[in-house]
């Protein structure tokens, strides 16, 4: 056990590091959310499926993005099932981080290096890239059946295959001081300096055929590819007195995990509501795609879900008219050297519990209703609520919360957890909220009526 720091706090710093090394991207922030699904008695469904028409614990993905939900509650009257017009409670978040993404001709050759060209993906904070091993993740489409190596072509099946390289295989350099212009450092410009160098010679290597190696498939089989970087240093608990987190991809897989646990706890003990996790990604880059929250994924989810309680378009209305959503997005905290850089009246302690986050110009969707929502389910878990509102004279980021509101009508909030160094390479938040994030969204998904 680390000292000073209480059994349950580690359990969980140490499981939110677990979580992240294990999801370098996307389609592995799925893979491993299903996989803990999986244990505690959920159920893969496809949506070119029929789905059962029987309560139950329930999954799907499509592509970055994954839905889970439980028709296990009490349902009114303590059925055992919920009725048709049963609301939902949800947890909103998104897979997707920031990153170095590769191109789709990415072999390059300059001054005698083999490069590999990449492109930032969403804000990235290019300096904190530069100079660290990486590695490669994401996902292959290849030609289904002759995809694998020793096999023939088959047609014009696709089938996608995650891939993942935890080797030091590429590193973008860093220019040297001596190099630079004014000293006072680099201006980087990201079709430029952002290519990674992955060996020495005068000849370009094909990259793609690399990862097809590696993945086990015929390089002359792979049609399509999404692939990212990521920092191959682990995730760790630091901190003289072990208080902190450091990890890649906090924003936002810091709500993933709490995320993933709040539902399990919340089929544990059901309620009136059905409990639902929608994790989308692409929020990073504004959420218009077919897998974003901008797509139709989470509202057709939930209709088919009172279709299968045998209810109709009635009940669905009714159903979505009562129903609430919790956006779960990493805030941020009050930074400890750039102080000013925050509303003086809203200091975000790290360690200081879950944080509401309000916006007048609705870059954030919380309104009085729903931040009421979300104080109560903190009261109820036992932790501090905190209020975050941004300087009005700095831009404001927003989340998946506008966008949940404006396409389901559905009340909803935009919550998260404190961190310093969002869209870094490398990012910091305290141990003790990892928990205390888990328990209010655990709360917020079984309201008390």
């Amino acid at each position: 056990m680390i000292v000073g720091m209480p059994s349950m706090t580690q359990a969980d710093a140490q499981g939110l590091c677990s979580f992240v090394d294990a999801s370098p991207s996307p389609f592995h922030v799925c893979a491993t959310v299903a996989a803990q699904l999986a244990e505690n008695g959920f159920t893969e469904l496809r949506e070119t499926d029929a789905w059962p028409a029987v309560s139950g614990r329930y999954y799907l993905t499509r592509g970055g993005s994954l839905i889970a939900w439980s028709t296990e509650s009490a349902g009114k009257g303590g059925t055992g099932e919920s009725g048709p017009a049963s609301p939902f409670r949800i947890v909103g978040g998104h897979t997707d981080s920031p990153n170095l993404r590769v191109k789709q001709h990415p072999d390059l050759v300059q001054a005698g290096w083999q490069l590999v060209g990449l492109e930032p993906y969403g804000g990235a904070w290019l300096n904190s890239w530069l100079d660290r091993d990486l590695g490669i993740s994401g996902r292959l489409s290849v030609r289904s059946g002759g995809g694998r190596s020793g096999g023939g072509r088959s047609g014009d099946a696709v089938e996608e295959v995650l891939v993942r390289v935890d080797r030091p295989i590429l590193r973008v350099p860093q220019l040297a001081i001596h190099l630079s212009e004014d000293r006072k450092g680099v201006q980087l410009d990201p079709q430029r300096h952002v290519n990674a160098v992955w060996g020495i010679g005068g000849e370009p290597r094909s990259f793609i055929g690399f990862l097809a190696g590696e993945a086990g498939v015929d390089a002359d089989a792979v049609l399509g590819w999404e692939l990212m970087t990521h920092d191959l240093a682990p995730s760790a608990v630091v901190g003289e007195d072990s208080s902190l987190v450091s990890a890649p991809r906090l924003d936002n897989q810091g709500t993933c995990y709490a995320g993933t646990r709040a539902l399990l706890a919340a089929v544990a003990e059901p309620g009136d509501c059905t409990p639902v996790l929608a994790l989308f990604d692409h929020e990073e880059v504004g959420s218009m795609s077919d897998r974003g929250a901008f797509s139709d994924l989470l509202n057709s989810v939930l209709e088919r879900i009172v279709l299968l309680r045998g209810g109709g378009r009635e009940d669905f209305l009714r159903a979505m008219s009562g129903s609430v959503c919790a956006s779960g997005d990493m805030a941020h905290a009050t930074h400890p050297n750039y102080p000013d850089r925050h509303e003086p009246a809203h200091r975000i302690q790290v360690g200081g519990g879950p944080v509401l986050k309000v916006n007048q110009n609705l870059r954030y969707a919380s309104d009085a209703a729903g931040a009421a929502e979300f104080a109560l389910a903190c009261d109820r878990a036992g932790v501090p609520l905190q209020r975050y509102v941004h300087r009005a004279d700095l831009p404001c980021g927003s989340t998946i919360g506008p966008i949940t509101a404006s396409r389901t009508g559905l009340s909803t909030v935009d919550v998260g957890a404190p961190q310093l160094a969002m869209h870094s390479a490398r990012e910091l938040m305290a141990a003790r909220d990892v928990r205390m994030y888990a328990d209010a969204l655990a709360a917020f998904l079984t309201p008390v009526r």
